[in-house]
C-alpha cells in the first residue's frame, strides 16, 4: 500500500473503532489524528480543546503565523510545506547556543530562556509545547504579566513532574488552547496537533 492509502485506511480503522463522539468536525479531525499518532484512544477522553482554539489556530496559519516549539523534535515532526503554503515557518530555539549561555548564567531551564527569547515571534502565533512543563508554566507567566502574546497555545507536556499540573493550569485561562488532562502527551502528539491544523487550513482555502 502507498503511504496515503495506509493513512486513509487507519482514519478508517480509527473511525470505526472510535464511534459515536462528541467532537465538532474540525476538533475530530485533531483529534483523530492524535490517535493515529499515538494509537491511543484514551486521547478521546483526555483532549481538552478550548471554544476558540479551532479558529484561532486556523486564522494564525492561514495568516503566515510563526509557530514555535519547545522541541526539535516537535519541530520534526511539523509538515513545513502546509504552514509555507501561507507564508508561516517552524521554530525552536532549543539548541540556540544565546539559549544554553543565558540559561548556565542564570541557572535556570533552557526551556525557560527559549520561552523567552521566542515572545516576539510568537505574537499571534502558536507557541507548542510537547515535553516540557517548565516551558508551559513560564510561557503561562509571561501571559499573564502580557510579555507574550501567542494566538493559541498547544500544551501537551509529558511526564511526572508538573506535566499534568501545567496543563491544568493552561485550562484555567482564557488563552485558547489545545490539550489534554493527565501526564500523558509528548512531542509527537503536540506536531500531530499542528498538522492537523495546517491540513484544515488548506482545506478551507480550497473551498
Amino acid at each position: 500500500m502507498k503511504p496515503h492509502e495506509i493513512e486513509a485506511k487507519s482514519f478508517a480503522i480509527i473511525d470505526a473503532e472510535a464511534g459515536p463522539h462528541n467532537f465538532a468536525p474540525d476538533e475530530w479531525k485533531i483529534v483523530r489524528r492524535m490517535i493515529h499518532t499515538t494509537a491511543d484512544f484514551e486521547y478521546m477522553e483526555m483532549v481538552r480543546i478550548s471554544g476558540s482554539a479551532v479558529a484561532a489556530g486556523i486564522k494564525a496559519i492561514r495568516n503566515g503565523c510563526t509557530v514555535i516549539t519547545d522541541t526539535n523534535m516537535a519541530k520534526a515532526g511539523i509538515r513545513k510545506e502546509p504552514l509555507a503554503a501561507f507564508g508561516g515557518r517552524c521554530e525552536c530555539l532549543m539548541a540556540d547556543p544565546r539559549v544554553a549561555a543565558q540559561a548556565e548564567r542564570k541557572g535556570v531551564t533552557r526551556a525557560r530562556v527559549a520561552v523567552e527569547m521566542a515572545a516576539p515571534m510568537m505574537e499571534n502565533g502558536i507557541y507548542v509545547v510537547g515535553n516540557a512543563p517548565t516551558a508551559l508554566i513560564h510561557l503561562l507567566d509571561m501571559i499573564k504579566k502580557e510579555q507574550a502574546h501567542p494566538a493559541l497555545v498547544v500544551g501537551l507536556a509529558v511526564g511526572f513532574v508538573n506535566a499534568a499540573e501545567s496543563k491544568a493550569a493552561l485550562m484555567e485561562t482564557s488563552i485558547p488552547y489545545i490539550s489534554n488532562v493527565g501526564r500523558k502527551g509528548g512531542s509527537n502528539v503536540a506536531a500531530s496537533v499542528i498538522n492537523a491544523l495546517a491540513l484544515i487550513a488548506g482545506e478551507r482555502t480550497i473551498k
